[in-house]
């Protein structure tokens, strides 16, 4: 099957942890709105009636006639086909759980820069920025990375759900990354409470899919339109 996955073009945002997903299980893709026309036909297939329903919001991903929007979605559907998701069903809600848990991480990583809304820039919030990125390395970030490092301490294997690498690992990867990129100073004094979670990255990293879409053009550069945006005001 050849998928199409439909994101904004410039950006890694929420289509990353689908894309990474697609290239450690080598499923054919193709990266729809980075193509010519792609971004309109994006927007109308959000626009569409004919689907029921038609996606919210970009990350969707279409498998031949089917539309599945939201990323846990998408990697709950791409995980028990491409072997990134247990065969039993408890295992699957397992990892679904756990994806969850770093959707709603990743809405806070991104309001640490925008808790005013996204409607704003970042410089009209920015001194709310500084109160909220301040909070959220000194209670949220914790929380919930202590949650993960907890998990992966307590692993039997060297991926969270085993010796099998889950598009939860691939997940947790990108999250690493992301922090790095956006608070690289706090990151790495942080990076001593979590060596459970660094040794996964560094693991997910070196697989022979990643790192070769990792030095690919396929892999969108970190920038300041994404959700991982790096401002010196809020990396103290």
């Amino acid at each position: 099957m050849k998928y199409e996955l439909f994101y904004w073009p410039t950006i890694q945002g929420r289509g990353e942890y689908v894309r990474l997903a697609l290239e450690e299980a080598g499923a054919e893709y193709v990266d729809a709105a980075r193509r010519k026309g792609g971004e309109k036909r994006m927007m109308a297939m959000m626009n569409n009636r004919r689907l029921d329903p038609p996606p919210f919001a970009p990350p969707f991903l279409k498998a031949n006639k089917q539309v599945i929007a939201q990323v846990a979605n998408i990697l709950l559907y791409l995980g028990t086909r491409h072997g990134l998701a247990p065969k039993s069903e408890a295992g699957q809600l397992r990892l679904h759980q756990l994806q969850l848990t770093i959707t709603d991480f990743v809405v806070e990583i991104h309001d640490a820069h925008h808790p005013l809304g996204p409607t704003l820039y970042y410089e009209d919030q920015r001194p709310q920025a500084v109160k909220r990125s301040d909070e959220f390395w000194k209670s949220r970030v914790p929380k919930f990375l202590g949650y993960f490092e907890d998990i992966a301490a307590r692993g039997g294997g060297p991926y969270l759900d085993g010796r099998r690498v889950s598009y939860v690992d691939l997940s947790l990867f990108q999250i690493v990354e992301g922090l790095r990129y956006a608070f690289p100073k706090r990151t790495k004094r942080f990076e001593r409470n979590i060596p459970c979670l660094v040794a996964l990255h560094d693991r997910v990293g070196a697989r022979p899919n990643i790192a070769a879409y990792l030095r690919s053009e396929r892999r969108i550069p970190f920038n300041t339109d994404g959700i991982f945006r790096h401002y010196p005001a809020l990396d103290r």
